[in-house]
């Protein structure tokens, strides 16, 4: 009772409005270098780079693997019906200026990483500790870092896994007829068996199963929009006007910040690309890249990927299709969206796809407990217990996910988040240096080139 209160008056509140502030004044700290010069910046992305244990690419479908899925579907579909259609517009809004923000932190898990000699490996929590540490706040530094951790810690193990499975279980066993303890425990092995070894597997395997479950999403959505056609205009006619439809005094300020479309849409974007809150940063470190700019220039990308893209995508098909929610459940909101306009089949090939995003979300999320965990100690004990904790709890995510449950994850999620975001506004010169750094070896080699081929 106490967190659910906590949650809706000051997380969901506090969170936003500063997720949308930091973002605007990152955009325009940075000078919007990506939005002026996409061209330029879409090439120092794509530039090759020797690969090593873990590619760039890898690192990009890692963290790819924590964001799509779960937010993408049942996420979209819960902030459309709880804000309206409105939310939409929001979670645009949201990911527009959080393209700056993933891009920031992920240059500062760059810059801040460490190796064991084989690999990289980093995060949020590292750089906390060493930005502080820089500035002769050592003791403060790790203490905001152990506090920043142990909520990583906590975010694993209840949306990185009891979230999971649930919607998981709420997609597969209403279309399939399945026994909920038995897709939890099959979850369970499957966890384990990709897990058990080391942390590499995990790229590998994201590497594979987000683009194709991706593109294969994308085509079922862009069919069943297409089904519907006649409805686009409508449906983002809704969109924009629901947008403004405020909840609070005359419209003013107090409601526009009030707003539930606002606050929806900008929550369902956060947990949809995860902007901000310091967890993409975990799967970039691992990247053998040695420019923090070009592995930031990728965040951006995920972020479109993500938001701009699948969820986009996500919420036409559902204003399109017309239908309105007759239970509680997001995902079979949305699953009868997309069969009301394809037919009975999308609900299957939906289930599949979402056993696939829900898997990749799932064994990305037990990476980041594991590295979150790393940065206490990286004894092997302490790695199995964490492992075999998370496996336990995939089976009581698939048979009931306590209001507890999402209570911590929001709550951790959201402190996570505005601990990150001080951090990030505190280094804001370092994101900047290293920006202008990364411009300038990019336009070297781009001259070097150029007189080469010449």
């Amino acid at each position: 009772m106490i967190l659910e209160a906590v949650n809706e008056r000051v997380i969901s509140i506090a969170v936003p409005i500063l997720l949308m502030l930091m973002g605007v004044f990152f955009t325009f700290y940075l000078k919007g270098f990506y939005i002026f010069h996409p061209i330029r910046s879409i090439k120092d992305m794509m530039r090759k780079e020797k690969s090593g244990a873990t590619s760039p690419f890898r690192a990009l479908c890692l963290a790819l693997a924590g964001t799509l899925g779960v937010g993408n579907i049942a996420g979209v579909a819960s902030a459309i019906m709880i804000g309206g259609a409105g939310a939409v517009f929001w979670m645009w809004v949201s990911a527009f200026f959080a393209m700056a923000l993933k891009y920031s932190e992920i240059v500062l898990a760059m810059k801040y990483r460490k190796s064991d000699g084989e690999t990289y490996f980093g995060g949020a929590a590292y750089y906390i500790k060493e930005i502080f540490s820089s500035r002769k706040m050592k003791r403060i530094g790790a203490g905001v870092a152990c506090i920043f951790g142990i909520l990583c810690i906590i975010n694993s193990l209840t949306m990185g896994c009891i979230m999971q499975v649930n919607a998981l279980s709420g997609a597969v066993c209403n279309i399939y007829d399945a026994n909920p303890a038995i897709l939890g425990a099959l979850a369970a092995v499957i966890c384990y068996l990709s897990l058990k070894s080391d942390s590499q597997r995990v790229g590998r395997i994201s590497e594979i199963a987000v683009p194709i479950a991706s593109v294969s999403y994308i085509v079922v959505a862009i069919l069943a929009i297409y089904v519907g056609k006649d409805k686009i205009f409508l449906a983002f006619e809704n969109i924009f006007s629901e947008a403004f439809d405020f909840e609070s005094i005359g419209g003013g300020i107090l409601g526009f910040l009030c707003s539930r479309a606002l606050r929806m849409g900008t929550m369902r974007g956060l947990i949809s690309n995860e902007a901000g809150c310091g967890t993409a940063p975990t799967a970039h470190a691992s990247s053998s890249s040695r420019s923090p700019y070009r592995q930031g220039l990728l965040g951006i990308a995920e972020v479109f990927v993500d938001t701009i893209l699948l969820c986009t995508l996500t919420a036409l098909v559902i204003i399109v299709s017309g239908v309105t929610p007759c239970s509680a459940d997001p995902m079979s909101f949305c699953m009868s969206a997309f069969s009301s306009l394809l037919g009975g089949w999308a609900e299957y090939l939906i289930a599949i796809l979402v056993f696939i995003f829900a898997y990749a979300t799932m064994i990305c999320w037990a990476h980041y407990g594991r590295e979150a965990l790393g940065f206490f100690t990286r004894k092997p004990l302490t790695q199995k217990l964490f492992l075999v904790t998370f496996c336990a709890l995939c089976v009581l995510g698939a048979v009931s996910a306590p209001t507890l449950v999402w209570d911590l994850a929001d709550l951790a999620i959201g402190l996570m988040t505005l601990i990150n975001l001080a951090v990030l506004f505190i280094a804001r010169k370092e994101i900047s240096a290293e920006t202008s750094y990364g411009q300038k070896q990019n336009a070297s080699v781009n001259e070097m080139f150029t007189k080469n081929s010449q």
